[in-house]
């Protein structure tokens, strides 16, 4: 009897106890938030219209802090049910009562529908004194997420017939954008599927639009293609970010490209799309000071785009957003200039960017806390983007029809002008083959000589050697070849100094031809102080005199130089080359080597005739 009736005793205390509880989470403060009723058959919820939220300026206030805010109803409703906030620093709270009616469904998916919230912190606490804490956002690993999903998301345990308190704080430097939403599994499952063939759509027509573009860019190389293919791919990547797709695909170990790649991607878009525009609308031509102003911009997304990476996301976002209408509004002024002096692919074009700043600005709008977060203001700057690549497109092709068109006239127009002028220019063109080749002719005779002495070079003098060594041979008359080299030249120039050794050189290939024109000899520079004659008709006797007559022409008078007079002297091999000429060339040309080398052993100033 007695331990049952403390056993009982123990029972009604603790049902008192909880009851007290209860009484304590419904008193006058705590009951002032509207509880969130989950009816069966209620499968998705938005939590906006029941939600209290606080702001805390500074981020410092801890979840006990705010949960005794919550206990004397120091929170306030969201403005019109409207979660979107802007840009703001410090962290927001948000509570919420929600009182589960539904058996069959227990467990829910608490969803954060704004992909770019840096840190989100869900508590959980019932009745009972149970408590949950969840850690979220893009500053966390992806892999904290309940289910691998885009939006932040957290799973709650709801009892049926127990009130839960849920207290969700966000901080975020992007911005503050807190749409709220419950789902039962299966709803999420069908609402998530909705968006992911949605945003799957977008993407494939973009995927579309980049290859066949990409296709007609290899064909035409036309720089506008290019472009357009760049913006694309650049604006691409910004939603990808904006969509939290980024963050679950790309990087999703990385809170710094979540945040930085914001602003970047939709610098890279800016810069894609300006360049696009000036290329399109050929500004440089058709307005210079439109084509100056969209040149600043792109400079101002550049700088921006690298500031981005360490400039605070509180700035550098809200510069990027804002300069997006800047940039647009700038290119939709061009266009319209453009159009009025009678481009007419501007007109696409004008209805391109219009679609796409109407998309744009009511992002901004959106993300600046203006417009309530809907479906049309959500998804907006994907319609508009949408509109805009395709109109872009079909611009595209309209203008290079135009171009087409325009170069058959002007190839038509050419012909004609063409045509009339090909008698006057086949006149010139034969004249100037004239003139060509007597030039050529000219060039040719110039490059076979040497510079010094006028005289020609080896090359000449073997070619012309040959033919003369094959005329010998067929009249059966010998031919002499002579290696003439002016002795101790080195020493002239040591001496002397160089311009007074080419000097010499000039004299001494003045004084050997003077020698030797009345022979009807070949003779030739061979290089350095040495040069090479070929006389034909000589035997070894006669071609001995000659050569000692060329001695005795440099020997017996000084070379002039300036005020100097200087001695030069040659030695000279000799060799003829008698009928029927059974020797090469080359051979002639060793032994008459041979011999100058004897008459430069022989003490110099002297000729030495081979053997």
């Amino acid at each position: 009897m007695g331990s049952g009736r403390v056993g009982t005793r123990c029972w009604a205390w603790r049902l008192t106890a909880r009851l007290l509880l209860v009484a304590c989470l419904l008193l006058p403060g705590a009951a002032a938030a509207r509880s969130v009723e989950l009816m069966p058959g209620v499968g998705t919820l938005a939590l906006g219209p029941q939600v209290r939220y606080h702001h805390d300026p500074a981020g410092d206030e801890d979840a006990d802090a705010v949960w005794n805010r919550v206990e004397h109803d120091a929170l306030a409703p969201l403005p019109d049910g409207n979660g979107a906030f802007g840009f703001q620093s410090g962290a927001f709270w948000f509570h919420v009562r929600v009182v589960n009616h539904d058996p069959a469904e227990t467990r829910w998916l608490l969803v954060q529908e704004y992909p770019l919230s840096d840190r989100v912190d869900v508590h959980v606490r019932r009745a009972d004194g149970h408590a949950v804490t969840h850690a979220g956002g893009d500053h966390r690993p992806f892999t904290a997420r309940s289910i691998r999903y885009r939006h932040p998301n957290f799973a709650l345990d709801l009892p049926a017939g127990v009130p839960v308190d849920v207290l969700v704080r966000v901080e975020s430097q992007s911005s503050m954008q807190v749409p709220l939403q419950l789902y039962t599994p299966s709803a999420f499952t069908e609402v998530s599927r909705d968006a992911q063939f949605a945003i799957g759509l977008y993407y494939g027509i973009l995927l579309a639009l980049f290859f066949y573009n990409l296709v007609l860019w290899l064909w035409l190389r036309d720089a506008s293609y290019f472009w357009y293919l760049c913006h694309i791919t650049a604006f691409g990547l910004v939603l990808f970010t904006l969509n939290g797709l980024g963050f679950e695909y790309l990087w999703p170990e990385s809170p710094w490209l979540a945040d930085h790649m914001v602003p970047i991607s939709i610098c890279l878009a800016l810069i894609a799309m300006l360049q696009f525009s000036r290329t399109f609308l050929e500004l440089p031509r058709r307005w210079p000071a439109g084509n100056r102003l969209l040149q600043a911009l792109i400079a101002f997304f550049v700088l921006l785009g690298i500031a981005s990476v360490w400039l605070p996301l509180r700035i550098s976002t809200p510069l990027a957003s804002r300069a997006v209408l800047i940039g647009v509004v700038g290119i939709v002024v061009a266009t319209v200039v453009v159009l009025r002096r009678g481009y007419t692919p501007a007109k696409l074009l004008l209805l391109a960017w219009s679609a796409f700043l109407i998309g744009t600005a009511v992002f901004t709008l959106l993300a600046f806390g203006v417009l309530p977060k809907a479906f049309l203001t959500e998804y907006g700057v994907q319609i508009g983007s949408a509109l805009e690549m395709l109109l872009l497109s079909i611009a595209l092709g309209h203008r290079y029809a135009a171009l087409r068109n325009e170069n058959q006239r002007i190839v038509a127009e050419t012909n004609q002008r063409l045509e009339r002028k090909v008698a006057q220019r086949t006149q010139e063109v034969r004249s100037a083959l004239l003139q060509l080749e007597e030039a050529h002719m000219r060039l040719r005779d110039s490059s076979r000589r040497d510079g010094l002495t006028g005289l020609y070079n080896r090359a000449w003098f073997q070619e012309a050697f040959a033919l003369l060594s094959e005329q010998a041979r067929i009249a059966g008359t010998p031919l002499a070849l002579m290696m003439i080299d002016l002795d101790h030249f080195k020493a002239i120039n040591d001496r002397h100094g160089h311009f007074a050794g080419d000097d010499c050189l000039r004299w001494a290939a003045h004084r050997i031809g003077r020698t030797l024109r009345p022979h009807d000899a070949l003779l030739a520079r061979f290089g350095g102080e040495e040069f090479v004659a070929a006389i034909p008709g000589e035997d070894p006797e006669g071609a001995a005199e000659i050569a000692d007559t060329i001695r005795r022409a440099l020997s017996q008078e000084p070379c002039p130089s300036g005020d100097l007079r200087i001695r030069v002297t040659a030695s000279i091999g000799v060799h003829v080359m008698a009928p029927p000429h059974g020797e090469r060339i080359e051979t002639a040309f060793a032994v008459a080597d041979r011999a100058l080398y004897a008459a430069k052993a022989s003490g110099r100033d002297c000729v030495e005739v081979a053997s």
